[in-house]
């Protein structure tokens, strides 16, 4: 298996700020089709 050159440390850090980055684009994405769907239904 290749290495890395980051630790371990690092990469935890990198994937607590990727989680909270994902989960909050996400967030966004559901309240602009939540937003979309009080102004015209799809369905």
């Amino acid at each position: 298996m290749e290495q890395s050159n980051i630790t371990e440390a690092e990469a935890k850090a990198f994937n607590g700020y990727f989680l909270v980055g994902f989960i909050g684009f996400t967030g966004v994405a559901i309240f602009a089709h939540f937003l979309a769907w009080m102004w015209r239904p799809w369905f």
